[in-house]
């Protein structure tokens, strides 16, 4: 069954405005996010110079971007968590660590893409 609401390019137009108030809300409310892209606006620029072609390149952004998407994925998961309640549940904790776990592996999977690319460079 079809959800009801705009179609079309209009709907496509709130989906735009959604994720910009969504990145506005991780900006304001989340620090790992602010810090994650801090360190993304640097890192990507330097991408393009540490990479030796495309697809080196491609790697090292994905990667970073790759945190930033999970912090963001991390970040809705927590506020929907402390939406519902913010007394001790067990699986309340569960989800968090889960996200959490996910923002790690994450930064590990830059981490090692970055270094292997550097010490092909560099070595």
């Amino acid at each position: 069954m079809n959800k009801p609401g705009r179609t079309g390019p209009a709907r496509i137009l709130d989906a735009y405005k959604y994720s910009l108030k969504g990145l506005r809300a991780a900006w304001r409310h989340e620090e790992a996010f602010r810090q994650e892209s801090m360190l993304a606006l640097i890192m990507l620029p330097v991408a393009i110079w540490l990479g030796t072609n495309a697809s080196q390149r491609s790697i090292l952004i994905i990667t970073v971007v790759l945190v930033v998407i999970v912090e963001l994925i991390n970040s809705a998961i927590e506020a929907v968590v402390d939406r519902i309640s913010t007394s001790h549940h067990p699986l309340s904790g569960q989800a968090k660590d889960i996200g959490s776990a996910a923002v790690m592996l994450s930064l590990l999977l830059c981490a090692s893409c970055w270094t292997m690319i550097a010490v092909e460079r560099f070595l």
